[in-house]
């Protein structure tokens, strides 16, 4: 018996769950050729799942997700994984709460991270999901933790789902790995919107209340309950 044999159906389940997410980001154009990534924690188990290095979106299978533990080591899987994978492991070990982690370079958020500058709270929407400035973390290689550290370190302080490593690109969490991706399709909504509207003028700010009685509505009441 292999550390996966006795939760092989959800293994299976969480490889379809991460293969399907990849395809969100195609269709929210947050990624080119064969950049950025999803992964997801196993539920239950020390173990996360996650894009092999350099595969095209269009060849990605629940078969070539890569099955990790959470310090990077390949436990079950045919390819290389990601570069982020030491980096999304950390992510994991450090934050209980945290089911899925997912990184993109969409254009307009990777703009705000070349000038190491927090997208700040201006529209209801920004408010809504990220219940304040979309936060900056630090320039990090890639390839071991550095990012992981980055940011665990600048989400201890911002209710943000999601951060903007300096000169990199974005890396969302969540509970699931689905509502990492939606962290991810939002903010770069909310990168663009407020580019814009620097192009017109000055935008006005939200005082800090009505921006906290829109994050407790829209995390708390809006939807289906």
């Amino acid at each position: 018996m292999t550390v996966v044999d006795d939760v092989r159906e959800v293994i299976e389940e969480v490889r379809r769950d991460v293969c399907a997410l990849h395809a969100e980001l195609v269709r929210y154009g947050l990624v080119v050729w064969t950049a950025g990534n999803v992964s997801a924690r196993v539920p239950g188990r020390d173990l996360m799942v996650i894009k092999p290095s350099g595969v095209s979106y269009d060849d990605l299978t629940p078969d070539n997700m890569v099955v990790c533990d959470l310090y990077g080591k390949v436990v079950e899987g045919d390819h290389a994984p990601s570069s982020d994978t030491e980096a999304q492991a950390y992510v994991y070990r450090h934050l209980d709460h945290i089911g899925g982690v997912v990184h993109t370079h969409s254009p307009y958020a990777v703009a705000w991270a070349a000038r190491g500058e927090p997208i700040p709270v201006v529209t209801t929407m920004c408010a809504d999901e990220f219940g304040g400035d979309i936060p900056v973390g630090p320039f990090a290689t890639i390839g071991d933790d550095s990012i992981g550290r980055g940011i665990v370190d600048t989400l201890a302080d911002s209710r943000s789902p999601a951060v903007l490593m300096q000169n990199h690109g974005v890396f969302a969490v969540g509970p699931t790995a689905r509502s990492a991706v939606k962290a991810a399709v939002m903010c770069e909504d909310v990168a663009r919107s407020v580019h814009l509207s620097y192009q017109l003028g000055q935008p006005l700010p939200i005082p800090r209340s009505s921006v906290d009685a829109l994050y407790d509505r829209y995390q708390n009441v809006y939807g289906q309950r």
